[in-house]
Formats: C-alpha cells, sequence, structure tokens
C-alpha cells in the first residue's frame, strides 16, 4: 500500500469538497494525492470507430478543460505542501476504471463525492458508489455537501457481537480509523451500537429451547447485557469514556441517520466485509442501506 490518496473528482458531485477533504487528509497524514477525473462520457467522442475527427478534436479539449479544473483543485493541496498528481480518466464502465487505478496506486483511501441514489440505480447496482462499495478493496471516503468542522465529530458504528467477522478483526479497524481521525483532528469520537430486540423480530422471539419455552423479556434482557458487555469491553480497551459509547435498539440502517444527524456527526465510520454473490445480492450491506440517509460523510473500512 503505497502512501497516496485518491480522490475521484467528478463534476456533478461536490469536486470543491472532495478536493478539500482529500488535501486536508494528505496534509495532516503527510500523504501524497492523486486527483483523477472521472467523466466516461467523453469515451464515446474520442472512438475513432464511431465518431468525426473533429468529435475527436472537441474530446481533447475537452479533456483540456478538465485537467485545467485539476490544476485549479490542485491548488490548496499544493499550498500545505502536498505532492499532488492529476489524471483524467474516461474509461468505461467507470466503477471498473476506478477500481483498475486503485489497484494500481494501491492508495491508503479513495474519496469521492456521493449523491442520492434513485431506486432504480441501487437495484441495478449500477452506480459508481454501489459498485465501489462492493468491490473495492481499500478504505472509501464518501464526501456530502454538509460543512465540515473545525473539530469533526466522528462517530464509529460497530458489531461487538461480529456478526459474519469471525476473527473479530473489522470493529477494531473501525474504531482504530476513528481514533487516528479524531487525533490528527483533535476531534471527538463516538461509539455505537444497534441491535435488533427480540420483540422486533416476532415469533423467533417465542422459540422453544430444549424444550423449555423462555420468555421473549428475558430473552432480549439477556441479549442486550450481552451485547452491552462486548461492546463495553470494546471501548474499554480503546480508552473510550463510557459516556461516549452508546447501545440502541433497532435496525442500524433506521437508528444510525438518527442518531449521526442528532449528535451532529461529520463522519460515520463503518465496515463493509466481503460475500459471495448470491448473498451479496441478497442481503446488501449496511453502508448501502444507510448512506442515502446519512447526512454527513462516510468512511467505509474493509475487513482484512
Amino acid at each position: 500500500m503505497s502512501d497516496t490518496i485518491l480522490a475521484v473528482i467528478e463534476l456533478d458531485n461536490f469536486p470543491k469538497q472532495v478536493a478539500a477533504r482529500a488535501a486536508w487528509l494528505a496534509s495532516n497524514y503527510g500523504y501524497d494525492l492523486t486527483l483523477v477525473l472521472s467523466d466516461p462520457t467523453l469515451a464515446v467522442l474520442g472512438d475513432k470507430f464511431v465518431v468525426s475527427n473533429e468529435a475527436r478534436d472537441v474530446s481533447e479539449q475537452i479533456k483540456d478543460a478538465q485537467s485545467q479544473i485539476l490544476d485549479d483543485l490542485s491548488k490548496e493541496a499544493l499550498a500545505n505542501g502536498v505532492s499532488v498528481a492529476t489524471k483524467v480518466l474516461d474509461d468505461r464502465p467507470a466503477g471498473d476504471a476506478l477500481i483498475a487505478l486503485a489497484e494500481e496506486l494501491q492508495p491508503k483511501l479513495v474519496i469521492k463525492g456521493t449523491h442520492y441514489h434513485s431506486a432504480a440505480s441501487r437495484a441495478l447496482f449500477a452506480d459508481v458508489d454501489w459498485q465501489l462499495i462492493r468491490k473495492l478493496g481499500y478504505p472509501l471516503w464518501l464526501v456530502k455537501q454538509d460543512e465540515w468542522s473545525k473539530k469533526p465529530r466522528i462517530l464509529a458504528a460497530v458489531d461487538p457481537t461480529h456478526a459474519g467477522d469471525e476473527e473479530a478483526s473489522l470493529d477494531q479497524r473501525i474504531v482504530d480509523a476513528a481514533k487516528d481521525l479524531a487525533e490528527v483532528s483533535g476531534g471527538d469520537i463516538e461509539l455505537l451500537h444497534t441491535y435488533q430486540s427480540l420483540e422486533e423480530l416476532g415469533s423467533k422471539a417465542m422459540w422453544t429451547f430444549k424444550p423449555v419455552k423462555l420468555s421473549p423479556d428475558k430473552l432480549d434482557e439477556e441479549a442486550r447485557t450481552r451485547h452491552r458487555e462486548l461492546l463495553d469491553r470494546l471501548a474499554t480497551s480503546n480508552g473510550i469514556p463510557a459516556d461516549r459509547v452508546h447501545q440502541l435498539p433497532g435496525r442500524a440502517d433506521e437508528v444510525l441517520p438518527s442518531f449521526a444527524r442528532t449528535e451532529g456527526a461529520n463522519l460515520v465510520v463503518m465496515g463493509a466485509l466481503a460475500r459471495s454473490g448470491m448473498k451479496r445480492r441478497v442481503l446488501g450491506s449496511t453502508a448501502e442501506r444507510v448512506l442515502d440517509h446519512l447526512h454527513c460523510d462516510v468512511l467505509i473500512v474493509r475487513a482484512a
């Protein structure tokens, strides 16, 4: 992995905010920065088998203008002593091209803007954001238009029961990333775990065990207590004060956006686990389910 940040600039996805956030990260961590402007719509203009020389000339003029845009967006990073490289990328499909570039650069993280996704793009998994969430092998920072505070509030969303993470490594990666960012920015970190109560799970709460039927209230209390023990253990081992540790009942995709807004979070750090193709299609991921509902930036950390 190289000491560089890959910033994906899309002209309709807050390019100034993305460049500023990337410059801030690169400056604080001492990393290099690569700004890549992704515009796959130009690919057809450069295809000699489809269009005229005039069209290709137009394509080159647009690329020159885009290179100038990247130069302008680089100024803040350069002023802070960051080494900056720029590239215009028009390969299609855009998601695959960006993933290939990331594999070439092996960055510390990839950062890009994000917007509201229609139901159609979510259903077809065609949007670039979905492809990066699912396939990118590096941490992914998705920027929204919300202002970034001078003393940011960073919310680490964890699952101390380690569902789907047998080695229990993902939570620690999430917390490590949040702590690192809090340290370099002078920000605050909050820890949140959501869990589904047995009342929400309906008839499953009435399952019979050995063959004694346990009450839903007792099962729910035991589950809540066990979850809290694991959460407190994670917080204690990372030096996170008890008043910044939160456990709330409910689905993560419902609770997390509301809690993040209430707490004034600037960034939510969450995890992504690799899944098989069919399971991925059926279940998706928490990051995908909450992305459109969060008002703030999202950093998606990968399992080892």
